[in-house]
């Protein structure tokens, strides 16, 4: 039977979330005991239990909300016909559980050169976990990105309409040139993905240039190209590419812990936010 804490390494390797539902306190009768465990992946499948039946069931469902909330949860359940009259628990015990995300953020970089290098060291410090995606195979290699799990190298357009986006992945479009980021919005508007954060760094021009040419020749809605966040990252004055992936990592943290605060928000400076990160 696969042990619960080497499925977690494996799956925060992967860039799988789940969540991890633990007996932390039991008083009286209970099914489980504490130190008992339910894992519970994205994709539904589980491993473990915290004593089965209709309470195993509730704290299914908790799981799967804090996959997705990113928040931990503590649940308590009153075992008695009294408190649950329609689940028939009889035991009479009271049982403690916290229900905690398992959830690596998946970084998607769309291109090899000098900020991709220095994005890759900063966001796998905040928690991130990166792949490289390059037309160019000498600037795709473990070297160059010693932090990157995962190296794909082809044709911009094929890479961006091939690769897997789901809730939990941010992707920053830093290619070579305007050429580059053109095809790989329009391989991502091909298969429809709509990643949890979607950045592409360049000027105010290059974004009317770039729209206006997808639009005219891909036929990319307007309310996709709205959730393109170009400039990318919080606008604080970067220049250097240090600079510029620190904004870039802080606007991604921003998006994963407040999704209520929108970058293009006008006219006021969110609560708990610098003048810095609003001009």
């Amino acid at each position: 039977m696969t042990d619960i804490f080497q499925e977690i390494v494996k799956l925060r390797g992967q860039g799988i979330p789940a969540a991890l539902a633990t007996i932390v306190e039991t008083k009286g009768s209970t099914p489980g005991r504490a130190t008992m465990r339910l894992l519970v992946r994205d994709d539904g499948t589980f491993l473990g239990t915290v004593g089965g039946g209709c309470l195993e069931a509730e704290v299914y469902e908790a799981a799967k909300r804090v996959i997705r909330e990113e928040k931990p949860e503590t649940l308590s359940f009153k075992l008695t016909e009294f408190d649950s009259p329609d689940n028939g628990l009889l035991c009479g015990g009271i049982v403690t559980i916290f229900v905690e995300p398992l959830v690596t953020p998946n970084l998607l970089v769309f291109g090899g050169g000098h900020i991709s290098r220095v994005l890759s060291q900063v966001a796998t410090l905040a928690g991130f976990r990166v792949e490289i995606f390059e037309d160019r195979e000498d600037f795709c290699t473990q070297e160059r990105f010693p932090e990157a799990e995962k190296f794909h190298v082809g044709e911009m357009r094929e890479l961006g309409k091939g690769v897997e986006v789901g809730p939990n992945t941010y992707l920053v479009i830093v290619t070579r040139g305007h050429k580059g980021d053109g095809e790989v919005l329009a391989g991502l508007w091909e298969q429809q993905a709509t990643p949890r954060y979607l950045g592409m760094i360049g000027s105010r021009t290059k974004k009317i240039v770039l729209f206006n040419k997808l639009r005219a020749c891909e036929n990319v809605s307007e309310e996709w190209l709205e959730s393109i966040r170009t400039p990318v990252g919080l606008a604080i004055g970067a220049r250097s590419h240090e600079e510029i992936s620190i904004s870039i990592v802080a606007e991604m943290i921003r998006v994963r812990r407040a999704d209520h605060i929108r970058p293009r928000d006008q006219g006021r400076i969110p609560k708990g936010l610098s003048e810095t990160e609003s001009s």
